[in-house]
């Protein structure tokens, strides 16, 4: 992937990343509208349904456009965030500037160190495959271990917290 950016202007790069950001950002964005209007036994309806999405629902509802831009920022948040902003209606002269402007930092973030980070995973590779296997373990674990972390820690909250 990172050999099809290989050549490009930086510029023609960003505008790319920006179209392909604003592009799939603002589709999860009409699926929520679709979905919150009666495709409730979609699969998008399914993941309405969890509590995580409530939480960020809550969010959007909150912080709003803002929110929506910092959302570009993060893996993985954004598209809650955006089928969260289409589900709660947020108004289009609100989300399309802040979909205009997540989409811009999104595409200046992933051409400079997104591209950086894996061309330099594949020289690395290139160079020493077993160090490369033995780091991107040694990550996926630590990974892990900190997201059941938090998994746990929650359930913990949830389970002391008294019942509403």
């Amino acid at each position: 992937m990172v050999d099809f950016w290989k050549g490009w202007p930086y510029p023609v790069a960003v505008a790319m990343l920006f179209l392909v950001a604003f592009l799939r950002a603002g589709a999860t964005y009409a699926l929520g509208r679709a979905a919150q209007q009666g495709a409730r036994r979609t699969r998008i309806a399914h993941a309405m349904a969890k509590p995580g999405f409530a939480r960020v629902q809550d969010l959007v509802g909150r912080w709003g456009a803002p929110l929506v831009s910092a959302s570009f920022l993060t893996v993985g948040l954004q598209t809650l965030v955006n089928l969260a902003a289409g589900v709660t209606r947020m108004p289009l002269r609100r989300y399309l500037p802040a979909l205009a402007i997540g989409s811009l930092l999104w595409g200046f973030l992933y051409a400079t160190v997104g591209l950086a980070t894996f061309s330099a995973w594949r020289t690395l590779y290139e160079r020493s495959p077993s160090v490369t296997v033995v780091i991107t373990i040694v990550l996926l674990v630590g990974l892990s271990i900190y997201i059941t972390a938090q998994v746990r820690q929650r359930r913990a909250e949830r389970a002391a917290s008294p019942a509403n």
